[in-house]
This record gives C-alpha cells, structure tokens and sequence, in this order.
C-alpha cells in the first residue's frame, strides 16, 4: 500500500494520501533510472554469467580430491570469506586496490603505474563481481557436494569396467547427476536478477564511479533513507518484486520445456 502512497510515518498506512501511480511514473520518469536499470542488469548478468559456474567447478575439484585431510582444508579456506562482515570485505577491497595498496606494489614490478582503481569507473563492475565470487564461492559449491555426495557409487564402478577414464566419468556420471540441482538453482538465481544488494556497492561507490556503480537498490536507499520519501521507495522495491517474479516465471516456464526440472 506504502507504493501507492505519499506516505507520512506520523499518519501511518491507512491515514497517508493515496497518489496512486505517482511514484511509480517519478521513477520511470527520473533521469537516473536509465543509468541505474543499466548497471543493475549488466553487474547481475556478470554475477550470474561469471560467478553462477564457479561454485560447480570448485565442488567437482573437491570431489575429485581423494586426501581427506587436504579436502578439508580446501573446504575450510574457501567457506571462511563468506563468513567475514560485508564491512571488512569492502575495506580489504579498498585497502589492497589503493595506489600503495598490495595489488599495486606486485604491478609496479612489472611496470605498471600505481592507480587507485576504486577511482576509475571501468573498473567497479569487474572488482565487485571477481570479490563477490572470492566471497561466495566456497559456501554456494556445498549444495553441490551435497549433491555429488548422492551419486551412486555403482555408477562409477560401472563406468570404469566400460573403459571410461576420470575425464569422461565426469562427463557421463557427475554432471548428468547434477543437472537437475544447477537447474533449479539457476532458476532462483534467474528470480532475484534484481535483487543486487546496496550495501556493497555503497561500501564501494564515490562520486567518480557513481556513473557505473549506482544501482537500483542504492538509488532505493538514498532516497527512502536519505531523503525518507518511504512510498517512492517502496514503489521501487515493489518494482523489483515483479520484474524478479517474471523473469522466475520465463525461467520456470523455459526449463520445464527443456528439461524435466522446475520449480513448479
């Protein structure tokens, strides 16, 4: 209702004015909202095209480890990131990319001159993307050890008694079994397109790199929070609501032709 409102806390949800489609037209109509709808795509079709297959190869490497204790410690190194606060992470980030940051001091020995990349706009979309899969990575690849962890050894026995080496096991018995788990999660990641997170990017983002770096959910921050005009806010978020619920539908509706996997 709150989308639908000039929503005043005081007056409260059934005492503020209804403007109908008010805010949703000072959206569409605000000359950020091109900017804003272009980078949220381009930064969560990276994510998805550049992060989404990561977690899958790393769980098929680990599978593929057979010295327990050196698995575990492959594991634990890669879960840890997801555990750190959003805070520290984006401080490393600026700490390691700075003119005299580590990243740059390793560059400056092969000639590369020192620069402050969170200064230059080129270059927010591939460091929130690559820090975004150091980050995620390990703790997304354990649904798919889960997953492997299922497969039938028989399977495996069965292949190798067929002649069928590592390399093709992997492609005839692994990912034919985890076909139907990266479908459905594929799937959900498809639903939350729109869903980029603000705090990274307003951790990360300045003035310089504003033009490549602001997204919706930032601009939705702004002004709800900034500028407390809750019911353009909420229309922004109701926006994503239903822009994420049909790109879910078109990717549900899409697999179940395909495949037989679906969410529904």
């Amino acid at each position: 209702m709150i989308a639908f409102q000039d929503f005043e806390p005081a007056k409260g949800v059934w005492g503020s004015d209804f403007v109908f489609l008010d805010n949703f037209i000072a959206f569409f109509t605000d000359y950020q909202f091109p900017r804003i709808l272009k980078n949220t795509l381009l930064l969560s079709g990276g994510l998805i095209l550049f992060g989404f297959p990561v977690p899958i190869i790393l769980a098929l490497l680990i599978n593929e480890l057979h010295w327990k204790k050196y698995k575990r410690v492959i594991q634990t190194v890669s879960y840890l990131p997801h555990f750190i606060s959003l805070v520290v992470i984006c401080s490393l980030i600026t700490e390691f990319t700075n003119s005299d940051g580590v990243i740059n001091q390793v560059l400056a020995m092969f000639g590369v001159e020192p620069t402050t990349w969170l200064m230059r706009p080129e270059l927010f979309k591939p460091l929130f993307i690559v820090s975004d899969i150091w980050q995620h990575a390990g703790w997304s690849s354990i649904v798919y050890l889960a997953a492997l962890s299922a497969i039938d050894p028989g399977l495996y026995e069965a292949a190798t008694i067929d002649g069928a080496g590592r390399f093709k096991q992997l492609l005839h018995v692994t990912l034919p079994a985890l076909i139907p788990t990266i479908t459905i999660l594929f799937i959900m990641r498809i639903g939350n397109v729109m869903s980029l997170g603000y705090e990274k990017v307003i951790l990360l983002y300045n003035s310089t790199t504003m033009e490549t770096a602001d997204v919706i959910a930032s601009f939705a921050y702004r002004k709800g929070i900034l500028d407390m005009d809750y019911g353009f806010s909420t229309a922004v978020g109701l926006f994503n609501s239903v822009v994420n619920f049909g790109f879910l539908w078109l990717a549900n509706t899409f697999s179940k032709k395909m495949t037989e996997n679906s969410l529904w």
